[in-house]
C-alpha cells in the first residue's frame, strides 16, 4: 500500500467529493475509525472505463476523511482493479476502534478475492491483512490417492486431510482410477487461492469481528469444485491466527452407486 498525494481528490467545503470524469464513488461507509469518538467518512472510488454503467472498476482507491477536521487520506490499493468492490467497518484487533476492510473481486473462472483490512486509529493507517501475504501462507497441495481419495496437505503448516471420492461416480472415477481402485497414473488437482472473505462474530458478548476464509479445492479442471478449505482467523495480539482449520466437502444423494 502507499498513500497517494491527494490533488486528483477535491473536498469541497459541503464535504463530499468531486471526482474526476469517469470516477465514481463505488462505496462509502461511516464510523469512527480513528477513535476520536466523532464519525468518519470512508469511500472506495475508482474508474470505470465502460462508464457509470459498467461493471468493471480500476485505480480503485480506499479515502478515509476524519469527521473532525475533514482531513483526507487516500489510500492506494495493491490489487486494485476488479469488480464489486466494497467496505466493511468493524472491529478485527480488539482496540474498540472499527477496522476497514476492503474487498475486490477479483472477476474470472477461478472466483479469486482481493482483500485488505486496515486499523487507522489515532489517524495512523496500519495493514491488518491482506490477501496476497495469506495465499502465501496458507497454501496446499492436492493430490488424488489409490482408493477412490484425494490428499489435500501443506507441509509448512502440518495438515493433512483426506476427501472420499467414491459418491463422484464410476463415469468420474474411470478417468483415473482402475477397476482395483489404484490410480492410472499420478494426478494433481489444486487448492485454488482465497476466493471467499467474510467478517463473523464468533463470540455473542462482544462485537469484535474474525475473519472466515474460503478456498476452493478443484479436481483436473475448474469447473469440477471438489470442496473448500475453510479457515477462521481470530486477531492474537499483532496478527491473525487459525483458530479453525478445516476442510469440507460438498453433499451427494443418499443412494449412490456405491451404497
Amino acid at each position: 500500500m502507499r498513500y497517494l498525494a491527494p490533488p486528483i481528490w477535491r473536498l469541497p467545503h459541503a464535504n463530499n467529493l468531486v471526482l474526476p470524469h469517469n470516477t465514481y464513488v463505488l462505496d462509502r461507509k461511516q464510523g469512527d475509525v480513528n477513535g476520536d469518538g466523532i464519525p468518519d467518512k470512508v469511500y472506495l472510488v475508482g474508474e470505470k472505463p465502460d462508464g457509470s454503467s459498467g461493471i468493471f472498476e480500476e485505480h480503485i482507491t480506499l479515502i478515509i476523511i476524519d469527521g473532525y477536521s475533514q482531513h483526507m487520506t487516500t489510500v492506494e490499493l495493491r490489487n486494485n482493479a476488479g469488480y464489486n468492490a466494497t467496505l466493511f467497518l468493524g472491529d478485527f484487533n480488539h482496540d474498540h476502534v472499527a477496522d476497514i476492510l476492503v474487498r475486490i473481486d477479483a472477476g474470472g473462472s477461478g472466483g479469486y478475492l482481493y482483500a485488505y483490512l486496515y486499523s487507522f486509529r489515532n489517524n495512523m493507517l496500519k495493514e491488518l491483512f491482506n490477501s496476497d501475504s495469506y495465499n502465501k501462507e496458507y497454501s496446499f497441495h492436492m493430490h488424488y490417492e489409490n482408493m477412490y481419495k484425494a490428499s489435500v496437505s501443506s507441509p509448512s503448516l502440518n495438515v493433512l486431510f483426506l476427501l472420499d471420492l467414491t459418491t463422484k461416480g464410476p463415469e468420474y472415477l474411470s478417468q483415473f482410477y482402475q477397476e482395483d481402485g489404484k490410480l492410472k497414473k499420478p494426478t494433481q488437482g489444486e487448492v485454488l487461492a482465497l476466493g471467499e472473505l467474510y467478517p463473523i462474530v464468533v463470540q455473542r458478548n462482544d462485537m469484535n469481528y474474525d475473519l472466515y476464509v474460503l478456498q476452493r479445492i478443484i479436481g483436473t479442471i475448474n469447473a469440477d469444485t471438489l470442496g473448500y478449505v475453510e479457515n477462521l482467523l481470530t486477531w492474537e495480539q499483532d496478527h491473525f491466527r487459525s483458530a479453525r482449520l478445516t476442510v469440507s466437502i460438498l453433499g451427494s444423494q443418499l443412494i449412490t452407486p456405491y451404497a
